[in-house]
């Protein structure tokens, strides 16, 4: 049971070493500027692998539950599903439903693990086996496997890795668990973090009264989606690259303290902007109508002065 691009390793790890007698997904839904209706990418790929697919619109409904019925697995995957699953289907094959969570439980149960993580500047992230329960990934803890982020780790590598990882520890917890070789550890009632809430485009409009370290963080946590952005002259500019300037290098670029938001300084390679703590340099950006690009090539094209304002659209 699976709907998004990151289920796709781990039902393509599984069809290599298991029978996977359905692939349960999300329903389709239009996207683009079309509007036309694109299968899911778990559909997708299971139809590729000769998978039957079955996209409940409900999964609650009596008609989904017999549809699971009819199959008689041994267990279920789940895996960034995309609808709560009731208790009849937790408990309907012997070995239950296994999930794969983005993140080192007990930290950031949720939505968007991956995301969070990067905004919030963690060190070390992951992914989680875990035995389901009616609980928001509260169930007990199977196998976990530690990744430790990179300095300029975004939402979109990160989400890469942690779906490699997802694959290769959901084909050891079900040869484990077959074997009677895990104990299952339970999990704490709170968690140490936040939970990780779904993203929306609004959590992207950069806050130019926060710190130059969170910005950047926001900056690459909403990369590729739903991207970070600013109100340049009118114009919703995307930032895909920034850098946090050091102390020397702040006040090196910054004659006077300025309001967040003001250009303080101009290179060839990008600008600097006042923040509400510290100093952001812009290094990789998009305006509407055109590409991605380093901040060098925009301002061979573009003018921006210092002493310009950037604000929340």
């Amino acid at each position: 049971m699976g709907t998004p691009d990151i289920a796709v390793g781990v039902l393509k790890a599984l069809a290599k070493e298991h029978e996977v007698v359905l692939a349960v997904s999300q329903p389709d839904k239009p996207k683009g500027r079309g509007g036309r209706t694109q299968p899911t990418p778990v559909k997708e790929a299971a139809l590729a692998l000769g998978i039957p697919v079955f996209q409940p619109g409900r999964v609650r409904s009596e008609t989904c539950m017999a549809e699971l019925r009819k199959y008689h697995a041994d267990v279920i995957v789940v895996i960034a599903f995309g609808q709560i699953i009731p208790k009849e289907i937790l408990e309907m094959t012997p070995y239950g439903c296994i999930n794969i969570h983005a993140s080192l439980l007990p930290k950031y149960r949720g939505a968007a693990p991956i995301q969070w993580a990067v905004i919030d500047g963690e060190e070390v992230s992951g992914v989680t086996t875990m035995q389901m329960d009616e609980g928001l990934d509260t169930g007990d803890m199977l196998l976990k496997e530690e990744i430790v982020l990179e300095a300029k780790e975004t939402g979109g590598t990160l989400h890469d890795k942690i779906a490699q990882a997802g694959a290769r520890l959901c084909l050891e917890t079900l040869q484990k668990l077959q074997a009677g070789e895990i104990v299952p550890q339970k999990q704490p009632k709170e968690s140490p973090t936040a939970y990780a809430r779904m993203l929306d485009k609004e959590l992207g409009n950069i806050d130019w009264d926060s710190s130059a370290v969170s910005i950047e963080r926001l900056v690459r946590g909403l990369n590729p989606w739903p991207s970070a952005y600013t109100d340049w002259d009118g114009k919703v500019m995307k930032i895909w690259q920034a850098e946090v300037c050091d102390s020397e290098g702040s006040e090196k670029r910054a004659e006077k303290e300025s309001k967040p938001g003001t250009i303080v300084h101009v290179e060839k390679d990008g600008f600097y902007v006042q923040t509400g703590e510290g100093i952001l340099k812009v290094t990789e950006l998009q305006i509407p109508g055109k590409k991605r690009m380093d901040a060098g090539a925009f301002l061979r094209g573009y003018s921006i002065k210092t002493g310009e304002i950037l604000k929340k659209c």
